[in-house]
């Protein structure tokens, strides 16, 4: 079974299951993470939805450019967890299945494709504190031996 994290679902909301891949980016001493805009500021770890025909590990390597313009090594999987949101951008409810990886990045190619996205590189512990979701603060605490 894979942990929820976050808000109990709704009664009476349909939830669409909504797979979507994460990215640790150790970088630098710290973790590149990225910062968005809209639809409310909050910052993230680098990543989003698996497009139908894609795998986790392209939808990785595609939504870690589009949010960072950062190309990256060695993706392994940490583990999953699933929280129930609405999506604004989408006028959706979800039910997000959040898989989490660790991965190097290794080449930069310029500025992230992805609009109201912005990269920077932030201290572990600060991004352990600030990242938008509980289950994004567990992994990386757990990633870097900070619980």
């Amino acid at each position: 079974m894979i942990r929820r994290l976050g808000d109990a679902p709704k009664a009476g909301i349909r939830y669409t299951m909504r797979p979507g891949v994460y990215a640790i980016l150790p970088h630098k001493g710290g973790l590149l993470v990225t910062h968005q805009t809209e639809p409310e500021p909050e910052w993230q770890l680098p990543g989003g939805g698996i497009d139908p025909g894609e795998s986790p590990l392209q939808a990785l390597h595609r939504e870690v450019f589009e949010e960072t313009g950062w190309h990256i090594a060695r993706p392994r999987r940490l583990g999953a967890f699933r929280r129930f949101v609405y999506m604004p951008e989408y006028d959706l409810w979800a039910e997000k299945l959040c898989m989490i990886y660790v991965a190097r990045p290794v080449l930069p190619h310029g500025p992230p494709t992805e609009p109201d996205h912005t990269p920077m590189v932030m201290d572990v512990q600060e991004a352990a504190l600030i990242l938008g979701n509980e289950g994004d603060r567990m992994f990386v605490n757990q990633w870097a031996g900070l619980t």
